[in-house]
């Protein structure tokens, strides 16, 4: 049996006092008002005095810089070539009308028709509208996040005491906090999901077991319904989070292990989840059929699907993959928008692993975030699967205020496939001898 001197027993005595007293402060001031709904108003204060800090060190970076002389690096978020979306036909028309003064129905190829090629690839380098996608989002201004402005540098003594201030208020106060209440989140998830799962089916779920957050939630009256799938551009893991804070949902993934095998044996006790073995996932056709089979049970959730397949940094939304827009349910779309003023939400999953990635989020001031439910949307029978999926996908840039973009998201980790490079010469080639076959018949 150990025993403790006087000293160690006041610090295991302190500890343990400090222990109850955090826990005491989340449960009274954090998890029962959010069960509840209840706000004090810590939250927009907070908030507010943020914009202020970040304003005041913004304005104090450009006037050092200016005294030193020091450029000023702004960010081109929406590119810094200026590109108008005309096809290859007109821009090759335009070139041969300025050029050689031959019109387009000339059935030869022109050396003046490479220029075209040409400008394209010189554009791609300069400002590549894909890779860009997989960085964090640049600021122009300063949120005393290293991390998120190029300009940040030494500039005055009180700018530098107010970031190693922040530091200490992110790492020594927020960081706990936040440690603790995900903990605490994770038990009652855990917790609360095993005792729901005893209830009888039908009977209705009660909202409090998953407390709701503070977010920006507009057309509420669009939330998905079952029996219906639920679309949604994807920045972060957390994107989840925060729609479960809104409603229900049934979630699509592969079977993992560890904690997240845990929580994921958890949540499918309180409703039926569609999980897949990993060598099932690349089944599309075992795929459609379990997602087809749960659409068509009126009784069951919604299901939440992030078609991109990875995560993108919060400017754009890539193509989305044709899988889930072909078995014919109703699509719910919805827009998701993080502020990247008061911390970066973007996983940049080839460049951090999970536990690095959460603290940096754990790290941040706050992640605020905004959702918009679209109206339903359903397959036109003139369309196919990717037309419908292209066609919701630009709802939702649309709403979101983000570009949209139809490379694949999957171009993160592999090479530029063989067909994008042949989809240009099909062009070409088309353009060329669909106008000498209409010569000919003429």
């Amino acid at each position: 049996m150990f025993l403790l001197l006087p000293f160690d027993s006041l610090v295991v005595n302190l500890l343990g006092i400090s222990i109850t007293v955090l826990f005491t402060l989340l449960l009274v001031f954090i998890i029962v008002p959010a069960i509840f709904g209840v706000s004090f108003g810590i939250r927009k204060v907070y908030m507010k005095t943020l914009l202020k800090i970040f304003q005041w060190a913004t304005l104090r970076i450009e006037r050092g810089a200016k005294e030193k002389k020091h450029p000023l690096y702004k960010p081109y978020v929406n590119g810094i070539i200026a590109k108008e979306p005309t096809s290859l036909e007109e821009e090759i028309k335009e070139i041969r009308r300025s050029g050689s003064g031959k019109a387009l129905d000339t059935p030869e190829f022109e050396l003046s028709d490479i220029f075209y090629f040409c400008r394209k690839g010189i554009e791609t380098i300069m400002d590549d509208e894909v890779t860009k996608r997989f960085s964090a989002e640049e600021l122009e201004s300063w949120n005393l996040l290293s991390r998120t402005n190029y300009n940040f540098q030494y500039i005055s003594l009180r700018l530098t005491v107010l970031w190693g201030l922040g530091v200490i208020i992110r790492y020594c106060f927020l960081l706990p906090l936040r440690i603790a209440l995900a903990f605490t989140g994770i038990s009652l998830l855990v917790t609360g999901t095993t005792v729901v799962g005893y209830l009888p089916n039908g009977r209705p779920r009660p909202s409090f077991l998953c407390p709701h957050l503070c977010l920006g939630f507009a057309f509420r009256e669009n939330r998905p319904r079952n029996g219906g799938i639920c679309v949604a551009n994807h920045t972060s893991p957390i994107d989840v989070i925060i729609l479960a804070s809104d409603g229900y949902y049934a979630m699509v993934g592969q079977i993992h292990g560890g904690l997240m095998g845990v929580i994921q044996r958890a949540m499918v006790k309180a409703c039926p989840h569609v999980w897949f073995e990993r060598s099932e996932v690349k089944d599309r056709h075992l795929v459609a059929k379990r997602l087809t089979e749960h659409v068509q049970d009126k009784s069951k959730l919604p299901i939440l699907i992030f078609p991109e397949g990875t995560c993108i940094n919060n400017t754009s939304v890539m193509m989305f993959k044709k899988g889930s827009f072909e078995i014919g349910a109703t699509v719910y779309p919805v827009a998701i928008k993080y502020d990247p003023q008061f911390g970066d939400a973007f996983w940049n999953s080839s460049k951090y692993g999970m536990v690095t990635y959460l603290l940096r989020m754990m790290t941040s001031w706050a992640i605020v975030c905004s959702v918009w439910y679209l109206p339903p949307m359903t397959r036109q029978p003139e369309e196919d699967a990717v037309q419908f999926a292209n066609r919701v996908k630009s709802a939702i840039a649309r709403q979101g205020g983000l570009v949209d973009l139809l490379w694949d998201g999957g171009l993160k980790r592999e090479k530029v496939k063989d067909t994008f490079k042949e989809e240009q010469q099909k062009l070409y080639s088309k353009m060329i001898v669909g106008n000498h076959e209409d010569r000919s018949r003429s």
